[in-house]
């Protein structure tokens, strides 16, 4: 759908006045959102999904918002950045205004914003408090799972929304376009660090640095947290393993061989598995189907998704890091069934 009614988008603003949590869809995922100023409403985003307190939660902001509301000591580049990409999936770290409370910010005194530009995230935006408010939205699933791009994967997460349920509405704006999160870049060190890309998405550190004319660099310890930068994440519940596809159809074989149960990715040509699915060999296709194939072969009961390793260019950052992500918690477990 291209947008919302009016009516669903009140009672949805109204449900986020009140303390209660709304999922709504944006260009990159499916969002869990609650009235950023509200640090009750904030507290329960954190129960739902079972995530860590001091791990930050980023703040969307309608189309035109006030970054100065937000955030202290704007520097230019921040402005820069926000005319070339917003309403898009880019967010920003920034020093947290003090009157901010920092329950979005994991307690740290910085503050992630961005503007997205789903029309029903936007609707959303702009009917909460008037355009003026802010509503703080990790993606909608338990803490570490695979982030959702449709409306179903949310309530295969927290259930469908009604009287008593953990949701108070769910959004349908039909699958997500791009398809894994937004790119964060940190500019709340400039003086001391410049630009740091803290998580590769979509927008990538060339199309930056062609705004603000510089690069952005690679994390330090001291960077601020941010959403989605765990070395465990977005991971389906089955193993996941990578592998270059000059290997893949060898140890695919072998795997079937010993009877187990492959559940496969990739986008070459490759032998058939337990089951399979085949994604666009193009970054922006393949971000786009992603999470929803890692969704799928997760409820195959498979022994093991494999995952031909995508091209290592620059435009792919953004998806190696997700699936290098989701493949962390699993590390050994391929050699391990070729050793069996």
């Amino acid at each position: 759908m291209s947008g919302a009614p009016t009516e669903e988008m009140a009672q949805a603003a109204a449900i986020l006045a009140s303390g209660g949590l709304v999922a709504f869809p944006t260009e990159t995922v499916y969002g869990l959102g609650a009235d950023a100023e509200n640090p009750a409403a904030v507290a329960r985003i954190y129960a739902a999904k079972g995530r860590p307190s001091d791990h930050p939660v980023i703040v969307h902001l309608a189309p035109g918002a006030d970054l100065a509301y937000w955030a202290d000591d704007i520097p230019e580049q921040a402005r820069q950045l926000a005319a070339a990409f917003w309403p898009g999936p880019l967010t920003l770290i920034l020093k947290r205004a003090a009157r901010i409370p920092d329950a979005v910010s994991g307690g740290q005194d910085t503050v992630g914003l961005r503007c997205p530009s789903h029309p029903v995230a936007v609707a959303l935006l702009r009917a909460f408090k008037g355009g003026r408010g802010g509503v703080a939205a990790p993606s909608a699933n338990k803490f570490g799972n695979v982030s959702p791009t449709t409306a179903q994967h949310v309530c295969d997460e927290f259930g469908a929304p009604g009287a008593g349920a953990l949701l108070g509405a769910v959004l349908d704006g039909g699958q997500s376009e791009v398809g894994i999160e937004s790119t964060i870049v940190d500019l709340s060190r400039l003086a001391t660090h410049g630009p740091v890309l803290l998580r590769p998405g979509h927008i990538s550190a060339d199309d930056i640095a062609v705004v603000i004319g510089q690069r952005p660099g690679t994390p330090d310890a001291a960077a601020p947290r941010a959403s989605g930068t765990l070395d465990a994440h977005y991971a389906p519940h089955t193993p996941v393993a990578m592998q270059h596809g000059d290997e893949l159809a060898g140890t695919l074989n072998q795997l079937l061989n010993d009877g187990r149960r492959v559940a496969l990715i990739h986008y070459s040509d490759m032998p058939p598995a337990s089951a399979s699915v085949r994604l666009p060999d193009a970054p922006d296709g393949y971000a786009h189907a992603l999470y929803a194939a890692l969704r799928t072969m997760d409820q195959l009961g498979a022994e093991l998704i494999l995952v031909e390793t995508p091209p290592s260019g620059a435009q792919w950052l953004g998806v190696n890091d997700r699936l290098r992500r989701a493949a962390f918690g699993s590390a050994g477990i391929l050699q391990r069934f070729l050793d069996a």
